[in-house]
């Protein structure tokens, strides 16, 4: 098996439409739905007639250019399995610029599509590649709850068998100040939707704080300590999170958990916050920190701190079902976010089925692979925009960074170099369809691009 073609598939310029806060089933497309533009979806197409899909957000254009003109040459042509030789690729061919941002975003919706595939080769959902279940189902929370009427939404979703919520009014009135003071008048006026659901519900839900990094530590250690008697579930992104020891000062000063958030990404930037104590809960993104691959070792790597996960959702239905993948096989998985709004509205546009989430419980994706497809429809939309690259681009012996080197390798480590190459270029378990490989080998070994000859010339 090997991929034929990476197709994205996005949609045009957003139309919001006003997001009504009602019961479930009292939702309505019409209410909620909107175009998801920043989104886009990633097809891998296999020449055995499977497609992986994978999703990432945000800034939906750079990402499919990321895609198509950064890393498919290194996808193209080779065998879909080879889901972790594909992930150190892609990432060194764009560290060195630093990681992050729209590559970082592409490497998730390929990773995910890439796992999708082997999943629905060998007919099983991700979680059992992942070395299996541990468990069946996990709870989740709301995100998104109006200033006036928090406390009847609370009952809803008390109701609908929801055990928390999160919520973020201290988030647009830091602009006055830039973070920097908040009068405790105002304050003490920014927490009323809090005080509302504990009226409202007492201690039957728990409730989140979401403060989108917006305030500096003095500030931030004033807002945790007036919510603590509001028995807040954790303080996520008080501050900017920049500085590991700053949010440790935070975690010292109050007795609500701080959560580290999807502004964090891969495993190299959350470290430091989880072994020096700062972060008591780690909220990855799933599209944005490097798909399945990365959230997966992330939760892994908490664990060893005995730091739970709980993965952050605001985005599209299939990363909803990624992160149902890690729940479902990482022992140290707390909870996962939902925005109801977008499940029982644009949503059912364009995936099915649903990510499987009902009376506060995800449960476990049953079809094999990731468990969702994009509707037929959705290619058919007016404003849908569609990009393909094929095996055309593929660069027989390209390495990660495309270096394929010259008269500075020795015999011996030729013949290392050309292993390698085959091995990356190609299948992990054959070299059988080499030749063009190694004709490309032996140019690159005939010359001497990197010479310490070349080099003093030039300098002439």
């Amino acid at each position: 098996m090997k991929v034929k073609l990476i197709e994205t598939v996005r949609v045009g310029a957003p139309t919001p439409r006003a997001a009504v806060h009602r019961r479930a089933a009292e939702y309505k497309p019409d209410d909620v739905s909107f175009v998801p533009s920043d989104a886009i979806w990633v097809r891998i197409h296999t020449d055995t007639d499977l497609i992986g899909l994978g999703e990432t957000w945000y800034a939906s254009k750079t990402v499919e250019s990321a895609v198509h003109d950064h890393f498919a040459p290194l996808i193209v042509g080779r065998d879909p399995f080879a889901i972790e030789r594909h992930w150190l690729n892609m990432f060194r061919l764009s560290d060195h610029a630093g990681y992050g941002g729209a590559e970082l975003r592409a490497i998730s919706a390929i990773d995910m599509a890439l796992w999708d595939i082997k999943g629905q080769a060998t007919g099983v959902p991700v979680y059992e590649l992942l070395g299996g279940a541990v468990r069946k189902k996990i709870r989740v929370y709301a995100t998104g709850a109006p200033f006036e009427g928090a406390g009847e939404l609370a009952k809803e979703l008390v109701d609908d068998g929801m055990i928390a919520m999160k919520m973020g009014p201290t988030i647009s009135v830091a602009t006055p100040s830039e973070g920097q003071y908040l009068e405790p008048k105002e304050l003490d006026y920014v927490l009323k939707p809090f005080r509302d659901v504990r009226e409202a519900v007492g201690g039957e839900i728990k409730i989140a704080n979401d403060g989108h990094g917006k305030w500096s530590l003095p500030v931030a250690i004033q807002i945790a300590k007036a919510m603590e008697p509001l028995d807040i579930m954790w303080q996520e992104d008080l501050m900017p999170l920049l500085n590991p020891n700053s949010l440790q000062q935070l975690q010292d000063a109050t007795s609500t958990p701080v959560c580290i958030s999807e502004r964090l990404l891969t495993r190299w930037q959350l470290r430091e916050f989880i072994e020096n104590g700062s972060a008591r809960i780690v909220m990855p993104d799933l599209i944005w920190t490097g798909g399945i691959s990365e959230t997966h070792r992330i939760a892994v790597m908490a664990s060893a701190y005995q730091v739970p996960v709980a993965p952050h959702d605001a985005t599209g239905p299939v990363n909803i079902f990624a992160c149902a993948h890690i729940c479902m096989n990482s022992p140290n998985a707390m909870i996962m976010e939902h925005v109801r709004p977008y499940l029982y509205g644009w949503y059912g546009d364009f995936v099915d089925p649903l990510p499987p989430i009902a009376h506060g419980w995800l449960d476990a994706p049953q079809n094999p692979g990731i468990g969702t497809r994009l509707k037929p429809e959705v290619l058919e939309r007016p404003d849908v925009v569609t990009r393909v690259t094929d095996e055309s681009v593929s660069i027989p012996g390209m390495s990660d960074e495309g270096w394929s080197g010259g008269n500075n390798f020795s015999e011996a480590m030729w013949s290392d170099m050309e292993e390698i190459i085959k091995f990356r270029s190609l299948s992990y378990s054959t070299f059988a369809e080499s030749s063009e490989v190694e004709d490309n080998l032996r140019q690159d070994k005939s010359r001497n691009p990197h010479s310490e000859e070349d080099e003093t010339a030039a300098d002439n």
